[in-house]
Formats: C-alpha cells, sequence, structure tokens
C-alpha cells in the first residue's frame, strides 16, 4: 500500500475516532431534559457490559435526581478550610470519644477484622463516624436514580459510569434492589461505598447495610489499597484511596490515631 494511501487511511480512523468521542461526550447532560434518551443508550452500553434484566429494568425505571446534582454541585465547599475547621463541621472529637467506646465494646470483632486484614479498629471507626455517623444516617436518596444521574450528568462521567454499571450489576446480584436508598452520590451502607467499589472489595454478602460486613469491607478496601498495619498515620496512602481531599485525610488519620490511643 503507497505511504499516501496508509496516511490517509490512519486520517480516516482518527476521524472516525475523534467523532466517536465526541458523540459520546455528547450524551452527557447538565439538566434532566436528554435524561430519557441518554438511559436508552446507556441501556446497551451496560448491556454489553454483563448487565441483564433486574438491572436492566433498574436503569429503565431510575429517574434524574435533582438532589444528587445539587449536592454535587456543592461537594468542594464541603471541604473547604483547615482541618481544624473541617473535624469541628463534622464533630470529630465526638467521632473519637465514641468511637474509643464501640473499639472497647467490639473487642473481639476488631481483633478478628485486623487479624485477618491488617487494619485495626481505629480507622475503620473514623471512617463509620465520618461518614454515618456510626449508622445514624445513610441517606435516602434512590441509589441506582443517583449513581446513573451522575453518569449522566457531564461533570465527571467518566468516574461515575463504571459505578453506574456496578449498581446495575448489584441489582442483577440481589445486592442492591431499585428501590435501595442510600447517600446523595450513590454511596452504600455504613460506611459509604461506592457500588464499583462494593463489587471489588464487598465481603461476606456485600450486605453493607450490616456493620460488621461494611467494617470488614472497609478494612479489605484499605489493605487493597496499601494499608501495611499499625497506625493510621503511617498508612497515608490508603486513607487517600477513601478519599482524595487533603482535609478528609488528615482529620481521619487524627480521629483514628486517638482511637487507637497512638
Amino acid at each position: 500500500m503507497a505511504r499516501g494511501a496508509t496516511k490517509a487511511i490512519l486520517a480516516a480512523t482518527g476521524l472516525v475516532l475523534a467523532m466517536a468521542g465526541a458523540a459520546q461526550a455528547a450524551s452527557c447532560g447538565k439538566d434532566a431534559s436528554g435524561f430519557e434518551a441518554w438511559k436508552a443508550e446507556f441501556a446497551q452500553e451496560a448491556k454489553a457490559a454483563g448487565v441483564k434484566g433486574r438491572g436492566l429494568s433498574a436503569l429503565e425505571g431510575a429517574r434524574y435526581a435533582t438532589g444528587t446534582i445539587k449536592v454535587d454541585r456543592a461537594v468542594k465547599k464541603a471541604f473547604s478550610g483547615s482541618v481544624q475547621d473541617f473535624m469541628k463541621r463534622r464533630g470529630g472529637q465526638a467521632i473519637i470519644s465514641k468511637g474509643k467506646k464501640l473499639k472497647k465494646s467490639n473487642a473481639a470483632m476488631f481483633a478478628d477484622i485486623e487479624r485477618r486484614y491488617g487494619v485495626p479498629a481505629g480507622p475503620l471507626l473514623a471512617i463509620w463516624g465520618m461518614e454515618t455517623g456510626f449508622g445514624g444516617n445513610m441517606g435516602k436518596q434512590n441509589t441506582v436514580s443517583a449513581i446513573v444521574t451522575l453518569a449522566y450528568d457531564c461533570r465527571r462521567p467518566e468516574f461515575f459510569t463504571p459505578h453506574a454499571i456496578a449498581a446495575l450489576k448489584l441489582v442483577d446480584r440481589g445486592v442492591l434492589t431499585a428501590n435501595s436508598v442510600g447517600a446523595a452520590h450513590g454511596e452504600i451502607g455504613h460506611t459509604q461505598f461506592l457500588p464499583g467499589n462494593v463489587l471489588r472489595f464487598g465481603v461476606g454478602g456485600a450486605n453493607l447495610r450490616d456493620s460488621a460486613t461494611a467494617l470488614a469491607s472497609t478494612a479489605n478496601f484499605l489493605r487493597g489499597h496499601g494499608y501495611s498495619g499499625g497506625p493510621a498515620s503511617a498508612n497515608r496512602g490508603a486513607i487517600a484511596g477513601w478519599n482524595a481531599a487533603s482535609v478528609y485525610q488528615q482529620a481521619i488519620i487524627i480521629m483514628a490515631d486517638a482511637i487507637d490511643g497512638n
């Protein structure tokens, strides 16, 4: 084949790929107006990824989650300011105090988790307290609608699309239903796992509305992100895997080390 013809074919291929990428980007939206049409497109993507009947039915019934979008637009503000200010807003001292009590009253469970996963009680209790107030507020937003809305939204579709696929697979497996509720960004259970992380790190049937399962799954997540034993302060990289915000990481480390007496 002539060199010029090869260049022409490569250029045409590049154009086709660029057009495909543009078409994919164009399918996202910034309001509810294109959501139903997008769901029909996404159903084909989900089916190709292995989502089956129950998951596809949950997708069909998903509604544009206006509340989720409102929370998402304010997320940067939630992690603003100093770590001291952040801890004050999130009740850091109360988390430490209750965390110490829960560590003592559930000593056998936490010892077993540490034996299996190499993660002590402190970081698990700090995350549990930070995320849901030790299970007191696991959220009321429909999980499938929340995560599907974020996959549709133009702000971060590349991040949330795999989690949306995962949520639909969890429906297929019976871990979630079309009516399951959780936090605004589609997080699930006592420690607020995103759906993709439930698939990867969920243990014991992955029912994260059970506190013991959620804590063991959180330890499994941290181990999977490099937690190598010892205090949280020696494992910041693993804590960063849980949440990318610096003030959050610092707060978890401070609270975890205080709970564990380090």
